[in-house]
């Protein structure tokens, strides 16, 4: 049996098969095609087929993750959503949250976005839910009636139905849902009851404006993706990778699309947090340098972390999604002179299309990747994917647009280059682990992504990080990610309860509630009752604060007068963040939550056998050829494909192989782990 994974970025899309049967890993990567994903989708999969030798039929399980829902929301290319709310409360997405962008003074030019439902399609209803759920004002069927038929006539595409306080009580929002089909049977509609199930009127309104938005785009795409690999006679699972990193039926994400925006930064976190567990670094950072950004995390434990808030560009969402940290670096991250004459990079991208210089598909900007080629960091003689073939005069010729200027030699220009998006990668890295109160000296740091491993030497070197590790294919770990995920749903309940106040028995009704909920939708997923697991969650704060923390707890700690069993690990999590606790300060329980999985054997680590060579890497050598690192060094080149475990590689050194180029810095040593990763550590 063969389960496969497929990873659609912005610059190329991933493939990954994993044979059950022997453990082989075998990856492929194939430009993405924009104009419909699931092109590329399909002929990435089929060459990859073609390079183990079996065919669509031969696969079990399919993981996709899809980038349809970010680039709807980016874009702004959703349907018309209409929105119905309760009279006195149309202007909810209008007023907002008080938010605005840095870099400091970044307000004086910020230009407010128009709201993802436009006022002119919002209509007002007089109903009324309190604040503790009982109804103050019944709803108007007929009032309901005649605001879809208005919103039909004027056009809009889809609708929302977003009450207030209906977190507490649904029934008029599933009343109004009904009305919306009587109506208009073809319409979509969410409510945000069921979208956005927590307190925060605007924050829940546009989640469930948003999803709406998204919905049609998404079911055509799901509907035209699923019948494309069935016309290759797929019989398999197909499974849709979520923003937490778990992963759903097309079924569940034709309701809920937000939950999947997402999916790509997820996979790499969810493998990261996999092979950390299986090789015995559980504290890890994740960088995933790809072709247009970089992402990265941090794992915990063995486990990713997440996140109930999620960006995309202006808006902020309430959603499950796994804790990523993104900026605009890439392999394909463009280097200009600004007005001042100073050398920067990025965030804009060459992207796909046209790409890189070195690519030959036209582009003339000198990019990272250019960089890369004019140092032999990525060696000219490399054919990415397999296939396409680098053009390296044509990366020097755009890195010399720079170098002129700047009155330095192209190599020098290039260096420079790497290291101004080393510095922009290594923020991001302090974001995600010293602002957060971690130290990154006692974190491994996993690499990968297209262009991630030729940039771990220096990440580990700026941070402090060791080990590095360099999974088997680097190039494809998010799709890796996405073969390890689990099914997976969240069911939260707003609470707002004083934990020392609380009785337990009071919130064990409760949180066995939530678990019915999450044990039912597993059912509905197909998930057998054994595979079920769930993870229990209450996110805490000080009283009359709103810093909230998750706090996992099990069942049986439920067992006290009050719910004060959480405290311990509250303020254990706010010293490490913030280096303080408030010891007088009441706990609230602001939120509990059950995750709801179904654990899933999409791919398993196989240790990999050694040749009898020991530490010896030399019979893996292609060739010693310059490359540039303050100055031109004889460099052996190793094939990938030929290292075994206990081989030493000294630096500087290249690793070779199909989906991504590793490079060890002068100083550093790299060994082949059982698995087959490469660990690279400071070798003096």
């Amino acid at each position: 049996m063969y389960n496969v994974a497929v990873d659609v970025g912005g610059t190329f899309t991933d493939v990954l098969i994993f044979d059950e049967s022997s453990g082989e890993l075998t990856e492929g990567k194939v430009l993405t095609t924009p104009d419909d994903p699931s092109e590329g989708v399909v002929s990435g999969i089929e060459s990859v087929c073609r390079k183990v030798g079996i065919g669509f039929t031969d696969l079990n399980l399919l993981f996709h993750g899809t980038t349809v829902v970010t680039n709807a929301i980016l874009t702004n290319t959703g349907s018309r959503v209409g929105l119905i709310t309760t009279k006195g409360h149309e202007e909810n997405l209008l007023l907002a949250r008080a938010w605005t962008p840095g870099p400091l003074y970044g307000w004086m030019i910020l230009e407010k976005p128009d709201p993802p439902a436009d006022p002119t399609d919002t209509r007002g209803i007089g109903e009324r839910i309190g604040a503790d759920g009982n109804v103050i004002r019944d709803l108007d069927d007929d009032e309901v009636r005649a605001a879809v038929s208005e919103l039909v006539e004027r056009g809009v595409e889809a609708i929302t139905v977003s009450f207030m306080n209906s977190y507490l009580n649904p029934a008029h929002e599933r009343r109004a849902r009904g009305i919306v089909k009587e109506v208009a049977p073809e319409m979509a509609v969410s409510i945000s009851s069921e979208i956005g199930q927590e307190y925060g009127e605007y924050e829940r309104t546009l989640t469930t404006v948003v999803n709406t938005a998204v919905q049609p785009k998404t079911i055509v795409y799901m509907n035209g993706f699923e019948k494309s690999i069935k016309e290759k006679n797929f019989t398999g699972n197909l499974s849709i990778v979520r923003s937490d990193g778990g992963a759903m039926s097309t079924q569940a994400v034709a309701e809920r699309p937000i939950q999947i925006a997402l999916s790509g930064p997820s996979g790499g976190v969810t493998g990261s947090a996999y092979l950390a567990r299986t090789i015995g670094v559980p504290d890890v950072l994740t960088f995933d340098m790809g072709g247009t950004s970089t992402d990265v995390s941090l794992c915990l434990g063995g486990e990713a972390l997440v996140q109930r808030q999620i960006q995309i560009g202006y808006f902020q969402f309430k959603m499950p999604a796994a804790d990523v940290h993104s900026v605009g670096a890439g392999g394909g991250s463009i280097a200009f002179l600004s007005s001042s004459g100073a050398l920067q990079v990025g965030p804009m991208s060459a992207g796909a299309q046209p790409g890189p210089a070195a690519y030959g598909r036209g582009g003339e900007a000198p990019t990272v990747t250019d960089a890369n080629v004019v140092l032999h960091r990525l060696s000219p003689e490399a054919r990415l994917g397999g296939e396409l073939e680098l053009d390296e005069e044509a990366a020097r010729k755009a890195v010399e647009t720079v170098a002129g200027p700047l009155e330095m030699s192209v190599e020098e220009a290039a260096e420079a280059i790497l290291e101004i998006v080393n510095e922009n990668m290594h923020a991001a890295l302090r974001v995600v682990s010293v602002e957060r109160g971690h130290d990154p000296r006692g974190f491994g740091l996993v690499a990968f992504g297209g262009a991630g491993p030729m940039h771990a030497s220096a990440m580990a070197r700026l941070i402090g990080s060791k080990p590095v590790v360099i999974p088997p294919t680097p190039g494809v770990m998010s799709a890796f990610g996405f073969l390890s995920s689990d099914i997976q749903n969240e069911f939260p309940e707003t609470y707002l309860q004083i934990a020392e106040e609380t009785p337990s028995s009071e919130m064990r009704e409760r949180v066995e509630s939530l678990v019915a909920e999450a044990d039912e939708w597993l059912a509905g997923e197909g998930v057998a009752e054994e595979k079920r697991v769930f993870d229990l969650y209450a996110d805490c704060r000080y009283y009359m604060q709103n810093i909230q923390i998750p706090c996992q707890f099990a069942l049986y700690e439920i067992a006290g007068e009050d719910c004060a069993f959480l405290r311990e690990t509250f303020e254990e999590a706010h010293r490490t963040r913030y280096n303080f606790e408030l010891a007088d300060s009441p706990l609230e329980i602001a939120t509990i939550r059950v995750i709801g999985r179904g654990q899933i054997k999409g791919v398993s680590l196989v240790e990999v056998s050694g040749n009898g060579h020991g530490g010896d890497a030399s019979p893996s050598i292609l060739r010693t050829e310059g490359v540039y690192f303050g100055g031109w060094k004889d460099t052996p080149v190793y094939d990938r494909a030929k290292l075994h475990p206990a081989n030493v590689i000294e630096g500087p050194a290249i690793v070779s192989q199909d989906d991504a180029t590793t490079v060890i810095e002068p100083g550093h040593r790299g060994t082949v782990d059982r698995y087959g990763n490469i660990l690279i550590e400071d070798g003096l």
